[in-house]
């Protein structure tokens, strides 16, 4: 989750997604625009009547709609907040607060696996909504009556970080519900079936959040849904990814440096694409005097025109930026590697900076087909070294 960054709290970045710029001003013109059907349902909630007539006059409305939006993206931000300080209590690593479409998303490095560790992480979101949903009641109920903009405000606060609060604890995994969810779940079995489990419940809550919204038509709704659904679907295959690459590591199902193919800096593009296409390979390392000085791939060669490719070589066009993994490192820390860095290959160098082999995302997936289906890679790798590239 990519955004603009505006700040930094507790030593966690603060950004703003382009999304949220776009939603904001929404929620403003929405508030704006139901004064009176909030102001009565405040006098519902508490008893307390506001004149909607008074508030809804010029620009008043459209002031309160931007107070009150403002004011409840910032509870968002707060919840966000509680996650991830309780997080950091237990060693985990926050990347980022992201406001967006949404809400809020906090992003960790790392998720727990210990379901006390999850339960308290996924339930301190919405201990905090509903402490700020209890100090804005306190400051409406402390506001003067001839203050009735800034008693709307805290009002509509207070109503909306309670609701926000119970909403999250639906079991729509990966809401803050669905975690409570899985954290109970792991108490008395694997993490990864913990997973699946609570994923299938998020999905069906999903489907049935997106009928509702379908027919309601409230669009903000079936947007949810559809993010709640793939957010589960996501989660449940990297979970089962974790499970499947225990105990793997990269040594394992690399490309050993016996059978890499490399390619030299002053090689040209025409001659490269030749290569490509002869090897069938999108991506090769790039040595010089037998070091490693970068990676160059098909859609770096695609950036040069057809009539050009025999002028430049791929010295001018390869990656020096290279993300690069050792070989006892975790099959799956490779992964998140390249999901972090949008590659599709890693070279595999040793303590001393040696390229001692390639690791693909086709090298994952095969490895993670035969553990499917019941084989080990390990065992594979020291009966047959080149077994996983013949099957790729």
């Amino acid at each position: 989750m990519r955004g603009i960054r505006i700040g930094t709290a507790f030593g966690i970045p603060i950004q703003l997604n382009w999304t949220f710029l776009l939603i904001l001003p929404i929620f403003a013109w929405i508030i704006g625009g139901s004064i009176g059907q909030i102001t009565e349902l405040l006098t519902l909630a508490f008893g307390t009547s506001l004149d909607a007539e008074a508030l809804s006059t010029g620009n008043t409305r459209w002031l309160l709609g931007i107070g009150a939006a403002v004011g409840l993206f910032f509870g968002v931000l707060l919840h966000e907040f509680g996650h991830s300080l309780v997080a950091m209590r237990y060693g985990f690593e926050i990347e980022s607060i992201t406001l967006w479409l949404l809400g809020g998303v906090a992003s960790f490095r790392e998720m727990p696996e210990d379901w006390k560790q999850e339960f308290n992480i996924a339930i301190a979101g919405p201990v905090v909504s509903v402490l700020v949903g209890i100090i804005s009641y306190g400051g409406f109920v402390l506001t003067p009556t001839g203050l009735p903009e800034a008693k709307f405000v805290l009002g509509y606060l207070a109503f909306m970080n309670v609701a926000l609060a119970g909403f999250n604890m639906l079991p729509g995994f990966p809401m803050d519900g669905g975690r409570v969810l899985r954290a109970l779940l792991a108490r008395n079995r694997p993490h990864a079936k913990a997973t699946q489990q609570a994923a299938e419940v998020g999905k069906i809550f999903a489907f049935l959040m997106g009928i509702f919204g379908l027919f309601t038509f409230q669009l903000f709704l079936i947007l949810l849904a559809f993010f709640i659904y793939m957010a589960a679907s996501g989660e449940a295959q990297q979970s089962t990814l974790k499970a499947a690459f225990q105990d793997i590591t990269v040594g394992d199902i690399m490309t050993p440096g016996a059978e890499l193919q490399t390619v030299d800096p002053r090689t040209t593009v025409a001659e490269l694409l030749n290569r490509m296409f002869q090897e069938r390979h999108t991506g090769y390392p790039v040595l010089q005097n037998g070091d490693l000085i970068g990676m160059v791939t098909l859609d770096d060669a695609r950036t040069v025109r057809e009539v050009e490719r025999d002028a430049y070589i791929v010295e001018e066009i390869m990656s020096n930026d290279i993300a690069s993994v050792t070989p006892d490192a975790d099959a799956i820390v490779a992964l998140r590697t390249m999901q972090e860095h949008d590659v599709g290959r890693l070279p595999v160098v040793d303590a001393n900076g040696e390229l001692v082999g390639i690791l693909s995302r086709t090298d994952l997936m095969t490895a993670f087909n035969i553990i499917q289906s019941g084989g080990s890679v390990s065992l594979l790798q020291r009966n047959d070294p080149g077994s996983l590239t013949s099957i790729r």
